[in-house]
């Protein structure tokens, strides 16, 4: 069979090229139906990703946030049409102590290996999560930025003391905005606290118990374990602040990315004890839980729609084009591709 794989091959250029692939193989084919638009993809897409990196890594197709339906599963486990959700990360060793996303030798799409932009994509059965057959194909394309959350919190869990009071989650955007639902749902007798900067934004977070300009913050506010969620520039302030606020021998989850080092108060660090946990991607354990809250919590859905924000029906090379500039001028929620080249 001829794949077509579209191929961001310099800023803002994309090309089709066609791969012969073999059908035969114990590969499930999946033809994608929703992707969605993530800042990673955006940093490949505008050039910014530095240009050493965009040397090495291009020509690549981009997206690793989709879901999609089974065309073929050589083993007859999957049936036809069967609703999936694509796992971007690949892992070809093992290791019982390292989790697959953090092994160096994984491979992960749309970050020096084809993503989603294909017309089938080829994943191995232990790939892919079966979504409900009712779900929402538009939220779920990102169910990979919400594992991103689900793993945030089960390194928490994993590591921190086991107080459980208040959680303090700094970032209003999209990544904020799930870590703090998950946090009231996994944790319902649990207080969480939103620290954000722009008003239209925060006031998307009705489930919330309190909300917080983080420039007006008075100091007897205390947190038991906080969340950054800002990344950027803005992370250097955002844990600091949480530094300020959390209580002694907290933790601290640090989900944003930052293309420039962060300085940070160490010395309130050790004085307070505090733990500080990274967390980056996700695996398959982490997909497989997400849905499983899907099924659980049906009203999380309900609010992640309103993370939906553009919904484009994609045809051709222009109108993905088109989609990828729209999103960068979109400042809430995510921009989703109803994939139809």
């Amino acid at each position: 069979m001829i794949n077509q794989i579209y191929r961001l091959v310099s800023p803002r250029q994309f090309e089709v090229t066609y791969k012969d692939v073999n059908i035969t193989s114990n590969l499930v084919v999946v033809r994608p139906t929703h992707l969605s638009i993530c800042a990673a993809d955006q940093r490949y897409y505008t050039g910014t990703r530095g240009e050493e990196a965009m040397k090495k890594k291009l020509p690549m197709a981009l997206i690793h946030e989709g879901v999609g339906v089974v065309a073929y599963d050589p083993s007859g486990e999957l049936l036809s049409g069967t609703k999936v959700v694509m796992v971007p990360n690949n892992p070809i060793e093992e290791d019982k102590f390292v989790a697959e996303n953090y092994l160096r030798s994984s491979q992960f799409a749309s970050s020096g290996y084809d993503g989603f932009m294909q017309d089938y994509v080829l994943l191995n059965r232990n790939r892919l999560v079966v979504l409900p057959d009712n779900i929402d194909m538009n939220i779920a394309a990102f169910t990979e930025l919400v594992t991103i959350a689900t793993h945030a919190i089960s390194r928490f869990e994993h590591i921190s003391i086991k107080r459980r009071g208040t959680f303090g989650v700094w970032g209003d955007g999209n990544l904020g905005f799930i870590t703090s639902l998950l946090l009231k749902k996994i944790y319902p007798k649990c207080k969480v606290l939103l620290f954000g900067k722009t008003d239209y934004k925060m006031s998307n977070f009705s489930f919330v118990d309190e909300v917080y300009d983080i420039y007006d913050v008075q100091a007897n506010v205390q947190i038991d374990h906080g969340f950054e969620c800002v990344g950027g520039r803005g992370s250097s302030m955002a844990i600091n602040q949480m530094i300020d606020h959390i209580k002694p021998e907290g933790s601290m989850s640090i989900l944003g990315v930052s293309e420039f080092p962060v300085e940070i108060n160490t010395r309130m660090v050790l004085e307070k004890g505090l733990i500080i946990i990274g967390s980056s991607r996700s695996g398959v354990a982490d997909f497989e839980k997400t849905v499983e809250i899907y099924k659980q919590y049906p009203e999380v859905i309900d609010y992640l729609s309103i993370l939906v924000g553009n919904v484009l029906k994609v045809k051709s090379i222009e109108e993905v084009t088109a989609a990828f500039d729209l999103d960068l001028s979109s400042s809430w929620g995510k921009t989703v591709m109803k994939w139809g080249i």
